[in-house]
């Protein structure tokens, strides 16, 4: 039913949700280069820079290791979808990258397993604010690369 490449690994996930933006006119229509954008520091608006600064202060408070950002930096195309693959004690996360020129819009699908107890203690506030964050990143990357 859905083509995304997310669920190829988790094809039955926890989580997940799509957000699609506007292509814009002479914007790059390569999928790594938005996923690589949108997962850089220039990609997330100051509030959403707030928000992580805020994550790797609490999240050793549930036992879950600090991110250094690295894995979101580690993409790599599967069709015309450029997909990041985050596993970790808690949480097994998919986020792909697809821009559909036919149709002049970008889309990031997002798919997550939880893992136990502490996968749900932490993933239940980020399922919250996770819809807002992946809007105000994808938008702002449609800025920077439009």
């Amino acid at each position: 039913m859905f083509g995304s490449c997310v669920f190829d690994d988790l094809p039955a996930p926890d989580f997940c949700d799509v957000h699609i933006v506007p292509l814009p006119p002479g914007a790059p229509v390569d999928p790594r280069v938005w996923a690589t954008t949108m997962f850089s520091p220039r990609g997330a608006p100051s509030w959403v820079r707030a928000a992580i600064a805020a994550r790797q202060a609490l999240v050793p408070l549930l036992g879950v290791p600090r991110s250094d950002g690295a894995a979101f930096q580690r993409v790599r195309v599967v069709g015309d979808e450029a997909l990041i693959a985050v596993d970790d004690a808690h949480l097994d996360v998919r986020i792909a990258l697809a821009v559909d020129v036919a149709r002049s819009l970008v889309g990031c699908t997002t798919a997550v397993r939880l893992k136990g107890r502490r996968g749900r203690a932490y993933f239940a506030p980020v399922a919250v604010g996770h819809g807002p964050v992946v809007q105000a990143m994808l938008h702002r990357t449609a800025r920077l690369l439009g």
